[in-house]
């Protein structure tokens, strides 16, 4: 691998990773900022916009100390794309082989996702231990989770999908969980509202009821 940057200390950045799909490229900076108010500095920037790419130059350019990421890359060429916009770390749903392969060589690092031992130990094949697992409520939650890393205790996971204030700590909890992927602190009627001291005060709520 020739990543610049540990997929280790993208997941232990943060015990969230907020998921955020910016449909108004105006949102993006104070999204991100009222985010980092609240305590999150790590962001997952989803390619399921348009403006997707060029929001995550502008939260590269203006937040700088802050570690901004692309999620939903499906392929090798938005893998590059993003790279190129500034993502400091890549995440996709799944992964292909030549996706994985690409990576490789890349100095972003990327963190795939799986949804059974078979996926895993595919990744761990071509070298990867930092695994996103996905969706992860759907695929059976924390006890699945639990099952599949029994047998594979040097993979960390970021489970992603369906998770929330009620389950986030049932995750944490787990030795093979190092952060979670939500948007439950990015209340869509607060988005739309643009009520961004909001977002900031669910992000805080977030933070403290996984600490605490």
């Amino acid at each position: 691998m020739n990543w610049k940057l540990e997929p280790q200390k993208v997941l232990t950045a943060s015990p969230i990773v907020p998921v955020m799909v910016i449909e108004d490229i105006e949102d993006a900076l104070p999204m991100a900022k009222a985010l980092s108010d609240g305590g999150i500095n790590v962001f997952e920037v989803t390619l399921r916009t348009d403006c997707a790419l060029e929001v995550i130059k502008i939260i590269s350019k203006e937040l700088p100390n802050s570690l901004v990421g692309a999620g939903t890359v499906v392929n090798c060429e938005q893998y590059d794309q993003a790279v190129a916009a500034g993502a400091e770390f890549v995440l996709s749903p799944g992964f292909s082989l030549d996706l994985l392969q690409h990576a490789k060589s890349s100095p972003v690092p990327f963190i795939p996702g799986v949804a059974t031992p078979s996926e895993v130990m595919t990744a761990m094949s071509y070298g990867y231990n930092c695994l996103k697992f996905f969706p992860a409520e759907a695929n059976g939650g924390v006890n699945t989770l639990k099952a599949i890393s029994a047998p594979l205790p040097n993979i960390l996971f970021c489970p992603t999908g369906g998770i929330n204030a009620t389950n986030a700590k049932s995750y944490l909890a787990l030795d093979c969980v190092a952060t979670v992927g939500g948007t439950w602190m990015l209340d869509k009627n607060a988005i739309k509202d643009k009520n961004w001291s909001l977002i900031t005060d669910l992000t805080r709520n977030a933070i403290k009821g996984l600490t605490s």
